[in-house]
């Protein structure tokens, strides 16, 4: 089914100043090149906070906005390699990256969302060559030190956030960024946002704990083997490529994870209370 969204318009004058902007989320700088005054200031706008005009770019895309209007991002997103390129399409995209040389193109429908998409499935992939990863969970920072906080949708990633105390800073409450630093791992904030409606910041701290959320009538953490935590990870983790050897490093780096940095279950009930137990 359609769902109506802010339409831009592919037409009009080109932008008189540059028309490259760089968004660096999680520390991976992405050229984005439009020629489209209306796709720029969205741009502008949606990733304000994350625009890094001096950092060399990863890999680099131009866009060209395609003509129709129906928002078809319900539609599954297929993500596939054929040699060094990788192909992504949705009903509201197309885009291709060709990893040896970091060069891409997007066609998109005139929406907000598309470009969202494109960005985490290639964050996705960039992470997964390096052992990191993409997470469907919550996070902040408190005390230098990061929490995330993974469930399904309903389990009350957004709630814990919201319930945060004054010196913590929430990284996102929808897609955590985890990156591999060293022998440990770091969590990043990202513009990627949830029920909040708002970008997280833009910043980087340690990874302390990984919670499990489980709503329930009392505050509790509960121990969790490596091996179900690795499974619980898997579940939570966002990966799009129909790839094996991709997926293999993805599992691989899922195993490395849990045994280096603390995971729990956290049963809780929506009380500020709560951040007494996480840290």
């Amino acid at each position: 089914m359609s769902t109506a969204v802010p339409q831009l318009s592919p037409q009009g004058p080109l932008h008189t100043g540059s028309e490259e902007l760089i968004v660096q989320i999680g520390g991976i700088p992405i050229q984005l090149k439009t020629n489209n005054p209306g796709l720029r200031r969205l741009i502008e706008e949606r990733y304000a906070g994350f625009l890094s005009p001096a950092a060399r770019p990863a890999c680099h895309f131009k866009i060209q906005l395609t003509s129709g209007d129906a928002y078809r991002g319900d539609q599954d997103a297929r993500v596939f390699r054929i040699g060094s390129a990788w192909s992504l399409e949705r009903g509201d995209f197309r885009a291709e990256l060709d990893m040896r040389r970091r060069v891409g193109w997007i066609r998109q429908s005139c929406n907000p969302y598309s470009l969202d998409s494109v960005l985490r499935i290639t964050h996705s992939l960039l992470l997964a060559m390096k052992g990191g990863f993409l997470l469907h969970a919550a996070s902040a920072v408190r005390k230098g030190r990061a929490f995330l906080f993974a469930g399904v949708s309903g389990a009350g990633k957004t709630t814990i956030v919201r319930l945060a105390p004054s010196d913590a800073t929430v990284l996102t409450d929808e897609v955590s960024y985890v990156r591999r630093v060293g022998q440990g791992y770091e969590a990043y904030g990202t513009p990627f946002a949830g029920e909040l409606a708002r970008s997280g910041a833009n910043l980087s701290a340690p990874l302390d704990t990984v919670f499990f959320l489980e709503q329930a009538p009392a505050n509790n953490i509960q121990p969790i083997c490596p091996r179900d935590a690795a499974r619980a990870l898997l579940r939570h983790i966002l990966f799009f490529a129909e790839d094996a050897d991709l997926g293999r490093a993805v599992f691989d780096s899922a195993v490395a994870f849990v045994s280096r940095v603390h995971t729990a279950r956290l049963a809780f009930r929506p009380d500020a209370r709560i951040w007494e137990l996480v840290g």
